[in-house]
């Protein structure tokens, strides 16, 4: 088992769900944990709740779609801690819409966060990765980003296809070379709030009336997961 006390984790999309409940987990498990997301007001009551159990925790105000905010939150991480071996790319959109309604606002807002967000955060820690030789890289994708699931989650599954691609990718550069772990998680329906990030009332009621009649998974059970994923041991090649 790999030992990630004392560990220092960047997670984007910190302000809710996964990310939020990767916060809770990580910092439980001995990691002090760099929470960003632009809703500073839920980040400074996340970051209350880990220190009231003996946690650390630092808000970052960050927006991932824009390189100069990432850039000046990993930094300030880094400053703080002195180090940042796990990135947690979180942040995501999921507007659903059918492309012959032309959201283009929305469609370049997916790819501003979903795609590039994580472009932004990953360039921002990978040096100092590089530098140690070591590090872990999480990048949440979806079962969207192996199969669309139908009309209106074209572009969306279009940004998680490319979140797929990216941390294969990055696993093949940067594994053997600097010794970072890239993981992938792929989740289905879980219990966020992504579906109201959807501009459409009627869209918006479906998709919660499709998940009511499933049994979402839980976000603790992604940050279960990935503090899973994170404590595997390590394997020499």
């Amino acid at each position: 088992m790999t030992d990630i006390r004392n560990k220092v984790a960047l997670i984007t999309g910190a302000s809710s769900g996964m990310g939020a409940a990767t916060a809770r987990t990580l910092a439980e498990a001995g990691v002090k944990v760099g929470i960003a997301a632009r809703r500073a007001d839920r980040l400074e009551a996340l970051k209350a709740e880990i220190e009231n159990k003996g946690g650390r925790a630092l808000v970052l105000e960050m927006d991932v779609a824009d390189a100069a905010s990432v850039n000046a939150g990993a930094q300030k991480l880094l400053d703080t801690y002195g180090s940042i071996d796990i990135l947690c790319n979180n942040a995501g959109l999921m507007p659903v819409s059918h492309v012959d309604e032309f959201k283009t606002d929305e469609w370049d807002r997916m790819v501003d966060v979903n795609i590039k967000g994580v472009l932004n955060a990953t360039a921002a820690v990978l040096p100092q990765m590089i530098e140690q030789h070591s590090g872990h890289i999480f990048n949440t994708s979806s079962i969207a980003g192996r199969k669309v699931f139908g009309p209106g989650f074209t572009v969306y599954s279009a940004t998680k296809f490319a979140v797929t691609a990216f941390s294969e990718g990055l696993r093949m550069e940067v594994g053997k070379k600097h010794n970072i772990r890239v993981t992938s998680i792929q989740p289905g329906v879980v219990a966020t709030e992504l579906a109201e990030t959807t501009s459409d009332p009627a869209v918006r009621e479906m998709l919660h009336d499709s998940q009511a009649q499933l049994r979402p998974v839980d976000p603790s059970e992604i940050a279960d997961a990935l503090l899973f994923a994170a404590q595997a041991p390590g394997h020499s090649t």
